[in-house]
């Protein structure tokens, strides 16, 4: 799979203020990247020098397999955190106005915008003055500008930020449907529930340094600590006996007269070895790994 963006040896300083100290990524198309870390980490100042905000002190950008320059601009969508609107101008006139700055002929955007406003259910507030906007509509107004334009790179942001869960819910969707038809996702968040859901791969920068790197999958393969959750009925200290104390079992829970427990497996055994030691002392109703979610390895990676 190429790589849409591939940023090598990045560094940025702010007179006495590193910001960026030796950072790489490699972004591959068509995929939901996460860009994580704790504030101040260096995450926005990346993301404003792959928008050619800024530039970097040292290092490189390639867009695909060209360096990063003003041409790759209108392939580019990006909505900052930093919500922006101009308060006097009507919706739909500042809609049009930002889509053709974009590049569209005023008919094809003012039929996107249409299209994209009905399906944001806020056709009704095109003649209304942004002022007039809650914060929530505001936002879906500067979602839909970011990506009408249908760009290969989309950078969000926080883009989560300020809505409720049922308009969260329709950004995610969205966000799916994007990738499903060929889009990359630069996707900045404090919300580790949406890096489970929806990205492939990510990176989490700390102090301004790239501290972890990968697929999502791998990143928790590589954090778990062997615990596998067994759901029983019968006896538990029957159960108890026959581990044989040769696995690290935690308090068991019951509940309708089925039983859960985490036991934690060392090196030397496998999940067989607890399931041959269980299943002659109790009847399993369920067997499965515990694997950590990715905020308890946010935490982990920024402590550690």
């Amino acid at each position: 799979m190429a790589n849409i963006i591939t940023v090598s040896h990045i560094v940025k300083r702010y007179a006495q203020h590193t910001a960026l100290n030796d950072v790489s990524i490699n972004v591959p198309e068509g995929t939901i990247y996460g860009l994580l870390g704790p504030n101040g980490a260096g995450k926005t100042s990346l993301i404003r020098i792959i928008n050619q905000i800024t530039a970097p002190d040292e290092g490189e950008i390639m867009f695909y397999n060209e360096k990063l320059s003003s041409q790759h601009t209108s392939k580019i969508g990006y909505l900052p955190e930093e919500r922006g609107l101009y308060k006097k101008m009507k919706v739909g006139e500042q809609a049009l106005y930002l889509a053709q700055l974009k590049g569209l002929e005023k008919k094809q955007a003012l039929d996107k915008l249409r299209l994209w406003f009905k399906k944001f259910e806020i056709i009704d507030w095109w003649d209304k003055k942004v002022e007039e906007l809650s914060k929530g509509m505001a936002q879906k107004v500067q979602f839909i500008v970011t990506v009408l334009h249908e760009p290969a790179l989309l950078i969000l942001d926080e883009p989560f930020s300020g809505f409720d869960p049922i308009n969260v819910e329709l950004i995610r969707k969205e966000l799916l449907r994007l990738k499903s038809e060929g889009a990359t996702i630069i996707l900045s968040t404090h919300n580790m529930a949406s890096v489970e859901e929806l990205c492939d791969n990510i990176t989490l920068i700390n102090h301004s340094k790239s501290v972890l790197e990968g697929s999502v999958h791998e990143i928790k393969q590589r954090y778990k600590e062997h615990i596998w959750e067994v759901k029983f009925a019968g006896r538990e200290d029957a159960f108890t006996n026959g581990i044989n104390n040769r696995f690290f079992i935690d308090t068991i829970e019951t509940e309708h007269n089925i039983h859960r427990v985490h036991i934690k497996i060392p090196n030397e055994f496998s999940p067989n070895d607890l399931l041959k030691s269980i299943i002659p002392v109790c009847e399993v109703h369920g067997f499965s790994e515990i694997l950590p979610s990715m905020s308890e390895i946010f935490i982990a990676a920024v402590k550690g």
